[in-house]
């Protein structure tokens, strides 16, 4: 893949929320969905997304950027930057490749038989030899990738729910909710896409998050907001009253002569964040009349007015 810094088009100091709004502005206009017939915008979408999975990550992307892992998000061989007959950017290792060769072929060179290569092999295994594919070789297909959508509550989201989701393989796989999520983000799940056949490598499942809309909460971030009503005579004289969360409901204080629209922040009470934390609950008040007609309530309101005027 090409390098991830590329592909999202952002500088490599750009920030994370630069990255963040490059990779959505990618993700909406490649989405399958809208594409359909783009075999291209596909390619684009996925490759984004392979992108947002190493950049979007703070610990992949110090990785990439020390070259410790490459644009796939698989770890790098070390010791063969710069090999010219030695290890480590040009530097003899003290091993003279070609004259062991020609001492096991009597002085001849690396002869027709590839000698060179299985000295390679010796030392560094098969892996080594097979690392790319040969003259007459052919490297093994990988199975298309399919995109699939997954439908969640809030609640499901704050409790980091395991799902049950059926692929467009025909597939059943659990999903567990990943902390952080966001609604319309796409997660790679590798090996879960279309099959290649015996020698192949499976493709992958994009797997795009929907958060469905609340009635009482709001999405900011990793923060909910939340309007509260408020008895009138808890917003005078203050007191506790019952503040709902996704996870039930809380007791807050508040303060004598709280006006309505007044916020209150409860830490804690909101999304999970990737890194374990939560977002908080920002919980504005609402104050309530009493339903019926208040005799005493009146009166006061009557006097008040006369007093003011």
């Amino acid at each position: 893949m090409r390098n991830p810094y590329d592909v999202l088009g952002v500088a490599k100091g750009a920030s994370e929320a630069d990255i963040k709004k490059a990779y959505r502005k990618l993700a909406k206009d490649f989405h399958p969905d809208r594409n359909k017939n783009d075999v291209k915008a596909k390619d684009r979408f996925a490759e984004a997304n392979s992108a947002y999975e190493i950049l979007g990550d703070s610990e992949k992307r110090k990785q990439f950027d020390r070259g410790e892992i490459d644009a796939d998000g698989k770890p790098r061989a070390s010791g063969f930057e710069g090999f010219s007959g030695g290890f480590g950017g040009g530097r003899s290792s003290g091993f003279d490749f070609e004259n062991k060769a020609r001492s096991r072929q009597g002085g001849g060179g690396m002869g027709g038989g590839g000698m060179g290569e299985d000295i390679f092999s010796h030392i560094f295994g098969e892996a080594f030899r097979a690392g790319g594919a040969g003259p007459g070789q052919r490297q093994a297909a990988k199975g298309e990738d399919v995109a699939a959508e997954l439908s969640v509550s809030l609640e499901q989201v704050a409790s980091e729910e395991k799902l049950r989701l059926a692929l467009p393989t025909g597939r059943e796989v659990d999903v567990v909710i990943p902390r952080g999520v966001e609604d319309g983000q796409t997660i790679r799940l590798r090996g879960l896409g279309q099959s290649a056949g015996p020698r192949g490598e499976p493709g992958d499942a994009l797997l795009t998050i929907r958060v469905r809309p609340h009635p009482r909460f709001t999405v900011e971030g990793a923060d909910l907001k939340a309007s509260v009503e408020v008895p009138l005579e808890d917003a005078v004289l203050g007191g506790t009253i019952r503040v709902p969360t996704l996870t039930g409901a809380v007791e807050m204080k508040m303060p004598p002569m709280t006006s309505s629209g007044r916020t209150f922040r409860l830490r804690g009470k909101g999304l999970p964040k990737k890194d374990g934390t939560r977002g908080d609950l920002l919980a504005t008040t609402a104050i309530t009349l009493p339903e019926s007609e208040d005799p005493a309530l009146i009166e006061f309101a009557r006097n008040r007015r006369a007093k003011v005027a």
